[in-house]
């Protein structure tokens, strides 16, 4: 289990590194808010544990903007705050559990075991066409696009389709012809042409020059690869 700690106690962070390393959980820890939200949308994480008072960006600022951009991951609020007005904005802003200081270590990792067993036991139904990787977040059912957390608004309905199907098939590479039957239809008659149109538009709409996500294998067609910085193969 991998799991980021954003905290700027020292003292916590300790202590918790401490019963991670019994627990065999690899931890990460900083220290400032923007840093640490920064740090969460560039890894991929089991859980979340944010302090609510953060020096550059406090804690439901975090979890606010984590689930807005549709991030699929457990939070844990650590708070000083114990009016129940305060748990209430925390778990309203997203969170899905709260732990006020101070806290017995044994506390926490008990929430700990008990949030990410609840949510991968409810993430089959409600995360059902929803698709996370290191750059995008898909989500089939709203058609809502983000990549490193910024949205995607102008795409077409089948550019939509072309890049949640590639995305949903990482390095696999597909013909011209399997992607006018698997997203066009076995129905569409048209040129093969259009699927490089639609590849050259989320090319445009999606990548930057240092990071393609779709690629031209010659001879063969196109494959989506977040992991390789060549456009052509």
């Amino acid at each position: 289990m991998k799991i980021l700690v954003i905290e700027d106690n020292k003292s916590v962070c300790s202590m918790i590194e401490m019963f991670f390393a019994k627990e065999g959980i690899e931890g990460e820890f900083v220290n400032d808010g923007v840093q640490g939200y920064k740090r969460f949308k560039s890894g991929t994480w089991d859980a979340l544990i944010v302090d609510w008072m953060l020096p550059g960006m406090d804690g439901v600022t975090i979890c606010r903007k984590i689930r807005e951009e549709k991030f699929a991951v457990p939070i844990i609020m650590l708070t000083a705050k114990d009016s129940e007005s305060d748990q209430v904005l925390g778990l309203e802003m997203g969170a899905d559990d709260y732990v006020t200081k101070p806290f017995s270590p044994l506390t926490l990792m008990a929430r700990i075991k008990a949030v990410t067993r609840r949510f991968q036991n409810q993430a089959p139904k409600e995360m059902e066409g929803f698709l996370q990787t290191e750059h995008f977040n898909v989500n089939k059912i709203t058609r809502e696009v983000f990549v490193d957390g910024t949205p995607v608004t102008n795409l077409t309905p089948k550019e939509f389709d072309l890049l949640y199907y590639m995305v949903e098939h990482p390095k696999q590479v597909f013909s011209r012809e399997q992607l006018l039957e698997r997203v066009w239809g076995y129905q569409f008659y048209g040129d093969e042409r259009t699927v490089d149109v639609h590849i050259k538009r989320l090319r445009k709409k999606v990548e930057t020059a240092s990071q393609p996500f779709f690629h031209t294998v010659w001879g063969v067609g196109y494959k989506f690869d977040e992991a390789s910085k060549t456009d052509e193969i």
